[in-house]
């Protein structure tokens, strides 16, 4: 049995915080139910932070739904997103985390962005990394960003969709 809390933090005006507290919840639902059927327990937590919906799940024996490298994880995010359209006819932005990976992998991708942008500054050669989806593209290229002796571009078709970090 999932417990569920929910959360609204850093939303921008003019977003319907309402409209993505709405998603979370629909998505919450969804992966509870998901959890009943494979008969594993987790606290859900729904969340509005940056104007995103977000459902994290916490608990003991999750991994398995993070599956190697995060896939189950986006697999599942991906369905999540599909129940969400099906009840409200909306896409949704909505980010699932379970067993706080996305946390951990964008910390570690973060440190990596760092030292690849070090080096680019240093030595002026582009450094291409390895592919990466569209959540680990973008905690790259939010390093990149705020920093103005380096750019980040992303190139190639998914899944071999990569970024490149290049000197200013």
């Amino acid at each position: 049995m999932a417990d569920t809390t929910t959360e609204v933090a850093q939303s921008g005006a003019g977003v319907d915080t309402d409209a993505l507290f709405q998603q979370s919840e629909i998505a919450a639902d969804y992966v509870e139910g998901l959890l009943d059927i494979l008969d594993l327990d987790g606290d859900i937590d729904e969340l509005v932070k940056d104007d995103r919906p977000i459902v994290e799940v916490v608990g003991a024996g999750l991994t398995q739904l993070v599956g190697p490298a995060g896939a189950t994880l986006e697999a599942l995010q991906e369905l999540t997103r599909l129940a969400v359209f099906r009840k409200n006819g909306e896409h949704s932005r909505l980010m699932l985390d379970i067993g706080g990976f996305r946390a951990t992998r964008r910390s570690e991708l973060q440190a990596l962005a760092k030292k690849v942008a070090d080096e680019v500054a240093q030595y002026g050669n582009p450094v291409r990394l390895d592919p990466m989806n569209a959540f680990e593209r973008k905690c790259v290229h939010d390093v990149i960003n705020a920093r103005k002796d380096v750019v980040s571009e992303s190139e190639g078709v998914e899944p071999d969709r990569r970024v490149i970090v290049s000197p200013a």
